[in-house]
């Protein structure tokens, strides 16, 4: 899929497609939560030691991995696998394609160290659960492949004048116009011309 925004003011064509060979963030990111996934036919999350064969149940299994990780917290994951796959850490209303199929969960050590504290407080915990939220976010767009790329191309010679990839999430505010190096570019008049655009 792309976009075609054209700015003959400017002698300017951004073209705006989905990458199509994006960095997984489980493991190509830096990441300070852990997600322990299962599942039988998807390769999800980041490794790990644990085997739902060891546990009765998700409860028993959450209980296992806060006190052997020493979380500071862990929220649950769900997948959505119908047509393409999408995750959340709310669930999903259709029982028959969704379902929950791990957690991710941060150290306390990992907390405190990154937030500049020597004891765990209610505001590092909100913190915590904050970037762990963020975290699944991203997985969730790489898994629905909501990345993007541009080139930028000038429209009378069609010279390809820039690229870059690897943006995630809304297209029109996924910091793609930061990195336009068009000049007289307004980011009014680019989010003009994006929702005047169509998808092909």
């Amino acid at each position: 899929m792309k976009k075609v925004l054209k700015f003959p003011e400017l002698n300017a064509k951004v073209i705006i497609k989905t990458d199509d060979s994006p960095s997984n963030p489980r493991k190509e990111f830096d990441n300070l939560g852990v997600m322990v996934c299962f599942h039988n036919r998807y390769d999800l999350g980041d490794k790990h030691k644990y085997s739902t064969n060891d546990f009765n149940g998700w409860d028993e299994l959450k209980v296992a991995i806060a006190n052997r990780e020493n979380a500071a917290v862990i929220l649950p994951l769900y997948l959505y696998d119908h047509s393409g796959i999408t995750m959340n850490t709310k669930g999903f209303s259709c029982r028959w394609d969704s379902g929950q199929v791990g957690f991710i969960y941060m150290t306390k050590e990992t907390a405190i160290e990154n937030w500049g504290k020597k004891n765990l407080t209610l505001k590092i915990q909100e913190k915590a659960l904050a970037c762990l939220e963020a975290e699944v976010k991203e997985y969730n767009q790489y898994l629905t492949g909501e990345i993007y790329g541009f080139k930028v191309k000038t429209l009378d010679t069609k010279e390809e004048k820039d690229s870059c990839w690897g943006f995630y999430g809304d297209e029109d505010t996924n910091g793609i116009y930061d990195h336009l190096n068009i000049e007289g570019l307004t980011f009014e008049r680019y989010q003009e011309v994006f929702h005047n655009a169509n998808w092909v």
